[in-house]
């Protein structure tokens, strides 16, 4: 067995030595304080993986690849279910024991942490229960620099949110744009609030509402409602052919809206429907709904993205309590923000993007402690199964090491690497 030791001043540290060396599945051993820090015994999961294996008995009662001519009596088989039994549980017990010993590990540097920089431990605590993942929040923290507060996280956010410009505008610019997202996110609503924008600022025969929403009952009928009070003409769909015929009528229009079926983002009838606009040349715009948790917005976004969807508008943030939940999908997703609706008036309540804003509304304190957000002595077991957060480090004195010193959230997608004013105000 090629047991290793790591020697280091805090467990932390240490911790991170077996895994930059062993890896992040390496077997803990022993954990102990020594002169000068903290000492670790690891092995690697690969030796341990084969130390279980030399282990394990040969089957009881297995026939030999070969008999002697002179004796042909079979053999039965004797099967032994209690030393399978116990040896499962053996290999159970260890695998609990490293886990456990693992999560302590983790628990021991999330608290030393707090003693040594207590101002980095709080920002990432205020970030979480803002509604933020751990992903976003471990990126940020790891790249604040020393002395830095929330002012800088509030820049590299502010930063990293795209919105759309006055040329990206689809009113402004005009176009064929079809709202999409679940069921209940608000397209319907949302898609006359653009329409009655556009009226007004081009006249009413300048725009033109479609729908492809035919099972939900009496959803062409609000539809038409709201085309009746615009002085709009609305147009339903069933098919692909069925657009693009209807498209090509409407080609004089500046501004056509597409209102969408209503479905959860498992349905496989959203796989059609991207087939669909995909074919007719159809541009989308994914709403989001504020309300909704992190898992759920993620998996909307997956579901739901793709080369046609140039941005998106999260909605009912007048009925969202945080905000932080919707701006982190929004930055790890790097979609593009092109209004906000905060209620169900008609124009009223849809809303041109305005960072601050968001960004005073995402951090706002409460006067109510929320049963959700977690306290202090919760944060090291929650600490302990995301991952441990990396020492501070002071900011680069170059702007050009802006790129390379970026942090690829979601796989190959990193955060907004345009070069900002100074490095230490935005590098994320």
């Amino acid at each position: 067995m090629n047991m290793k030791k790591f020697v280091a001043k805090t467990s932390r540290e240490a911790l991170q030595l077996v895994r930059a060396e062993l890896g992040a599945d390496a077997m803990i051993l022993s954990n102990r304080n020594v002169d000068g820090g903290v000492e670790i015994l690891a092995l690697a999961s690969t030796e341990f993986a084969g130390l279980t294996q030399e282990c394990m008995p040969e089957p009881v009662g297995r026939m030999p690849t070969q008999q002697p001519a002179a004796t042909q009596n079979p053999v039965s088989p004797t099967p032994a279910p209690s030393i399978a039994l116990e040896e499962h549980s053996i290999l159970s017990e260890i695998k609990s024991m490293r886990d456990m010993m693992q999560e302590q590990i983790a628990c021991m540097s999330w608290s030393d942490m707090q003693q040594r920089d207590p101002q980095r431990t709080r920002m990432l605590r205020d970030l979480i229960n803002t509604g933020f993942s751990p992903v976003l929040s471990r990126q940020l923290i790891d790249n604040m620099p020393a002395n830095a507060d929330s002012s800088w996280v509030r820049k590299v956010l502010g930063h990293n949110l795209r919105v759309a410009t006055q040329e990206e505008d689809i009113v402004t610019r005009g176009g064929i744009y079809a709202l999409i997202g679940p069921t209940g996110v608000g397209k319907t609503t949302t898609t006359a609030k653009l329409a009655a924008r556009a009226v007004v600022r081009y006249g009413a025969d300048k725009v033109a509402l479609v729908t492809t929403d035919s099972y939900r009952i009496g959803a062409h009928e609000q539809l038409r409602i709201y085309g009746q009070i615009l002085g709009v003409a609305v147009h339903a769909v069933r098919d692909t052919e069925d657009l693009r015929l209807t498209l090509s009528a409407l080609k004089h229009k500046h501004l056509v809206l597409v209102d969408t079926i209503g479905m959860g983002q498992r349905d496989k009838r959203v796989a059609a429907q991207t087939e669909m606009f995909d074919a007719t040349g159809v541009q989308r715009l994914l709403l989001l709904n504020a309300t909704s948790g992190g898992d759920t917005l993620d998996d909307v976004v997956h579901m739901y993205h793709g080369a046609g969807v140039i941005g998106c508008i999260p909605t009912k943030l007048d009925e969202a309590v945080a905000l932080g939940t919707v701006l982190d999908v929004v930055v790890r997703h790097k979609l593009v923000l092109h209004y906000i609706t905060n209620g169900q008036r008609v124009p009223e309540d849809l809303q041109e993007v305005n960072r601050e804003y968001l960004l005073h509304r995402t951090f706002k304190p409460t006067a109510k402690a929320a049963p959700f957000v977690l306290n202090e002595t919760e944060f090291p077991a929650l600490m302990a199964g995301v991952g441990i957060v990396t020492p501070a480090r002071s900011a680069p004195k170059v702007d050009n090491e802006f790129d390379a010193e970026m942090t690829p959230l979601m796989g190959a997608s990193p955060l907004r690497s345009d070069p900002p004013a100074t490095w230490s105000e935005y590098a994320i």
